[in-house]
């Protein structure tokens, strides 16, 4: 059987800093277009790339800011990725929520954990997520089979949710990102049910180890080089671990130099690892499958309390974190020298 690996993207827009200050606002299109002198290097780099190596992903889209998009700007941006062949699944940031009150910046400037899941009242979870369902249906897409939680927030209430609204599947955990003390949600890898719910977390691993300290990292593009990630997927599959999920954005594919993300270059880093990852899941596709994480449960949802975590070398690492100290740098550099756009 081969290891089925799927490539998520939450794909969202942004609050822009507005909470934090009046002057600014939140930004819908660009933060998932991510245009740099108009080519898109965000959504339009990822859909090319994964045309040009047979792979489906699964992207995991946020409807809550609807409350302040008035005019649905994310439906066409859902429509674009249905139509490329891809999975586009339910994503929740409760923060949006906010905005159907007249003082939002008030309510913003006091409320505490406003983009929690973790803590949050059963019934309050339940219609978040309702509203997304409903979204989906405004949309002409069918009911989300998936959930991914903003910032990977979680807790059992949350999977009690889920249940209670028909959603069979779930990857809320990422433990790198986000611990939420629960050792029973401390998943690395694999299938794991949860009230009901069939979680495959985003794979975590360790890079590097101290004194019996492991320290970890969640696997994504961004955070992740392409030869860490190729030990990962061949570790993966060595240890029978079924479905390995990669987490990724839009906007990890630009540099941005301001919250209205006016001044942009592309980030050929983050860029080439993605490309990379896509050429090597073609050319291995004998053991490999490149697929939605909704196809992979489907074909296979077995869960099981194997919690396998792997880890990859300090000589993959440290190369890694050089060169995005130095990459990022340079980019912050180029970007001063750049003159903003319009917004």
């Amino acid at each position: 059987m081969r290891t089925r690996v799927c490539i998520t993207i939450d794909t969202e827009f942004t609050i822009g800093g507005a909470f934090a200050d009046p002057a600014r606002h939140p930004v819908a299109e660009q933060n998932v277009y991510c245009n740099v002198q108009d080519r898109s290097e965000g959504l339009g780099f990822m859909l090319d790339t994964f045309h040009r190596h047979g792979v489906q992903a699964t992207f995991f889209v946020e409807t809550v800011q609807r409350h302040y998009f008035k005019h649905d700007p994310m439906r066409p941006i859902a429509r674009r990725i249905v139509d490329a062949g891809h999975e586009v699944e339910l994503h929740t940031h409760p923060c949006w929520n906010v905005f159907r009150h007249e003082d939002w910046r008030e309510r913003a400037r006091t409320a505490q954990r406003l983009d929690d899941f973790k803590g949050r009242a059963l019934d309050d979870s339940v219609a978040l997520i309702e509203q997304g369902i409903a979204t989906f249906g405004d949309w002409g897409l069918d009911k989300p089979k998936a959930f991914r939680s903003g910032n990977l927030q979680h807790d059992a209430t949350l999977y009690k949710a889920l249940a209670q609204v028909g959603i069979p599947y779930s990857s809320n955990i990422g433990t790198a990102i986000f611990d939420s003390g629960d050792p029973d949600y401390r998943l690395y890898s694999g299938h794991h049910q949860r009230h009901g719910v069939v979680e495959c977390p985003v794979l975590s691993f360790s890079d590097w180890s101290l004194g019996g300290k492991k320290h970890m990292k969640s696997l994504t593009i961004a955070g992740t080089s392409f030869g860490e990630t190729r030990t990962l997927l061949e570790k993966a599959r060595a240890a029978q671990i079924p479905t390995v999920v990669i987490l990724t954005h839009p906007f990890e594919y630009i540099h941005w130099g301001d919250y209205g993300l006016t001044r942009t270059r592309a980030h050929h880093v983050t860029q080439q690892r993605l490309r990379r990852l896509c050429a090597f899941l073609q050319q291995n596709d004998d053991r490999f499958e490149a697929c939605g994480l909704v196809h992979a449960l489907d074909a296979d949802a077995t869960v099981s309390d194997r919690n396998t975590l792997l880890d990859v070398s300090l000589l993959q690492s440290v190369p890694r974190m050089a060169e995005q100290v130095i990459y990022d740098k340079y980019g912050r550099w180029a970007l001063s020298r750049q003159p903003a756009r319009a917004s």
